[in-house]
Protein backbone atom coordinates (compact mmCIF):
# COMPACT_ATOMS: atom_id res chain seq x y z
CA UNK A 1 0.00 0.00 0.00
CA UNK A 2 0.93 3.46 -0.98
CA UNK A 3 0.92 6.77 1.12
CA UNK A 4 1.52 9.88 -0.55
CA UNK A 5 2.58 12.80 1.33
CA UNK A 6 2.02 16.03 -0.31
CA UNK A 7 3.06 19.83 1.12
CA UNK A 8 1.23 22.92 -0.29
CA UNK A 9 1.37 26.82 0.06
CA UNK A 10 -1.26 28.76 -1.87
CA UNK A 11 -2.93 32.79 -1.36
CA UNK A 12 -6.26 33.02 -2.82
CA UNK A 13 -9.30 36.07 -2.29
CA UNK A 14 -10.54 33.68 0.77
CA UNK A 15 -8.99 31.43 3.36
CA UNK A 16 -10.75 28.84 2.34
CA UNK A 17 -10.31 29.32 -1.71
CA UNK A 18 -6.31 29.15 -0.24
CA UNK A 19 -7.18 25.80 1.55
CA UNK A 20 -8.75 24.47 -1.91
CA UNK A 21 -6.04 25.77 -3.76
CA UNK A 22 -3.63 23.80 -1.77
CA UNK A 23 -5.64 20.25 -1.51
CA UNK A 24 -5.65 20.51 -5.42
CA UNK A 25 -1.49 21.42 -5.65
CA UNK A 26 -1.49 17.84 -3.19
CA UNK A 27 -3.37 16.37 -6.07
CA UNK A 28 -7.13 16.18 -4.29
CA UNK A 29 -8.63 19.04 -4.59
CA UNK A 30 -11.89 16.42 -6.06
CA UNK A 31 -12.21 14.46 -3.63
CA UNK A 32 -14.27 14.37 -0.33
CA UNK A 33 -11.79 14.32 2.67
CA UNK A 34 -12.39 11.49 5.71
CA UNK A 35 -9.52 12.47 8.30
CA UNK A 36 -7.69 9.02 9.98
CA UNK A 37 -6.08 10.05 13.35
CA UNK A 38 -2.70 8.44 12.79
CA UNK A 39 -1.94 4.92 12.14
CA UNK A 40 0.04 3.84 9.08
CA UNK A 41 -1.18 -0.27 7.82
CA UNK A 42 1.44 -2.73 7.87
CA UNK A 43 3.25 -3.24 4.64
CA UNK A 44 2.73 0.63 4.05
CA UNK A 45 5.54 2.70 1.82
CA UNK A 46 5.35 6.19 2.18
CA UNK A 47 6.52 8.64 -1.00
CA UNK A 48 6.77 12.16 -1.50
CA UNK A 49 4.76 13.18 -3.71
CA UNK A 50 1.55 14.79 -5.01
CA UNK A 51 -1.21 12.15 -4.41
CA UNK A 52 -1.68 9.49 -7.48
CA UNK A 53 -5.24 8.52 -7.54
CA UNK A 54 -5.30 7.06 -11.09
CA UNK A 55 -9.03 5.14 -10.08
CA UNK A 56 -10.23 8.55 -8.24
CA UNK A 57 -13.64 9.91 -9.88
CA UNK A 58 -15.14 13.10 -8.92
CA UNK A 59 -16.41 13.38 -5.09
CA UNK A 60 -15.21 9.88 -3.89
CA UNK A 61 -13.82 9.58 -1.02
CA UNK A 62 -10.34 10.24 0.36
CA UNK A 63 -8.55 8.78 3.25
CA UNK A 64 -6.08 11.31 4.80
CA UNK A 65 -3.72 12.62 7.64
CA UNK A 66 -3.30 16.27 7.16
CA UNK A 67 -2.54 19.20 8.69
CA UNK A 68 -3.37 22.82 7.50
CA UNK A 69 -3.51 26.12 8.65
CA UNK A 70 -4.49 29.23 7.33
CA UNK A 71 -4.62 33.63 7.83
CA UNK A 72 -5.73 37.07 6.60
CA UNK A 73 -4.03 38.72 8.91
CA UNK A 74 -1.18 40.32 6.97
CA UNK A 75 2.36 39.70 8.34
CA UNK A 76 1.40 36.40 10.18
CA UNK A 77 2.74 32.78 9.15
CA UNK A 78 1.44 29.86 8.31
CA UNK A 79 3.51 26.15 8.93
CA UNK A 80 1.49 23.15 8.90
CA UNK A 81 3.16 19.37 9.19
CA UNK A 82 3.34 15.94 9.35
CA UNK A 83 5.69 13.35 11.24
CA UNK A 84 5.97 10.14 10.92
CA UNK A 85 7.77 7.01 12.06
CA UNK A 86 7.85 2.94 11.29
CA UNK A 87 8.54 -0.17 12.35
CA UNK A 88 11.75 -1.54 10.42
CA UNK A 89 10.55 -4.87 9.10
CA UNK A 90 6.79 -4.59 9.25
CA UNK A 91 6.20 -0.83 7.58
CA UNK A 92 3.71 -0.32 10.23
CA UNK A 93 3.57 3.28 11.75
CA UNK A 94 2.81 6.36 13.15
CA UNK A 95 1.71 9.70 11.50
CA UNK A 96 1.42 13.44 13.76
CA UNK A 97 0.12 16.29 12.38
CA UNK A 98 0.81 19.96 13.72
CA UNK A 99 -0.09 23.47 13.17
CA UNK A 100 1.82 27.05 14.16
CA UNK A 101 3.09 30.08 13.32
CA UNK A 102 6.79 28.98 13.10
CA UNK A 103 8.41 26.15 11.50
CA UNK A 104 10.39 25.65 14.83
CA UNK A 105 7.07 25.30 16.74
CA UNK A 106 5.87 22.70 14.25
CA UNK A 107 9.35 20.81 14.64
CA UNK A 108 8.96 20.88 18.23
CA UNK A 109 5.14 19.80 18.45
CA UNK A 110 5.49 16.64 15.96
CA UNK A 111 8.78 15.68 17.74
CA UNK A 112 7.24 15.79 21.81
CA UNK A 113 4.15 14.04 19.59
CA UNK A 114 5.78 11.01 18.21
CA UNK A 115 8.39 10.96 21.22
CA UNK A 116 5.10 10.32 23.00
CA UNK A 117 3.45 8.03 20.75
CA UNK A 118 6.43 5.84 20.42
CA UNK A 119 7.31 5.47 24.21
CA UNK A 120 3.35 4.04 24.42
CA UNK A 121 4.31 1.54 22.14
CA UNK A 122 6.51 -1.60 21.87
CA UNK A 123 8.47 -1.76 18.58
CA UNK A 124 11.29 -1.00 16.79
CA UNK A 125 10.66 2.28 15.66
CA UNK A 126 12.87 3.77 12.72
CA UNK A 127 13.60 7.58 12.66
CA UNK A 128 11.22 10.47 12.70
CA UNK A 129 10.30 11.15 8.84
CA UNK A 130 9.03 14.77 8.61
CA UNK A 131 7.00 16.62 5.95
CA UNK A 132 7.05 20.76 6.72
CA UNK A 133 5.91 23.98 5.15
CA UNK A 134 4.68 27.24 5.86
CA UNK A 135 4.34 30.72 4.50
CA UNK A 136 3.39 34.38 5.00
CA UNK A 137 0.18 36.15 4.28
CA UNK A 138 1.24 39.48 2.26
CA UNK A 139 -1.94 40.66 1.52
CA UNK A 140 -3.88 38.04 0.27
CA UNK A 141 -5.20 35.08 2.77
CA UNK A 142 -2.60 32.36 2.71
CA UNK A 143 -3.16 28.52 3.73
CA UNK A 144 0.13 26.05 4.48
CA UNK A 145 -0.97 22.12 4.22
CA UNK A 146 0.46 18.86 4.66
CA UNK A 147 -1.33 15.54 3.47
CA UNK A 148 -1.13 12.12 4.03
CA UNK A 149 -3.33 10.13 1.59
CA UNK A 150 -3.86 6.84 2.34
CA UNK A 151 -6.56 5.85 -0.96
CA UNK A 152 -9.98 6.52 -2.49
CA UNK A 153 -13.42 5.06 -2.88
CA UNK A 154 -16.09 5.29 -4.72
CA UNK A 155 -19.83 5.84 -3.49
CA UNK A 156 -21.53 2.83 -5.15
Amino acid sequence: MNIWVADAVAEASTELAAFDACLLQAGIGNLNLIYLSSVIPPGATILRSPAILEDAGWGDRLYCVMAQRCTSEIGHEVWAGLGWVQEAGTGRGLFAEAMGASESEVKLQLSGTLGDMVNAREGDWGSVETAITGGTCKGRPVCALVAATYRSEGWD
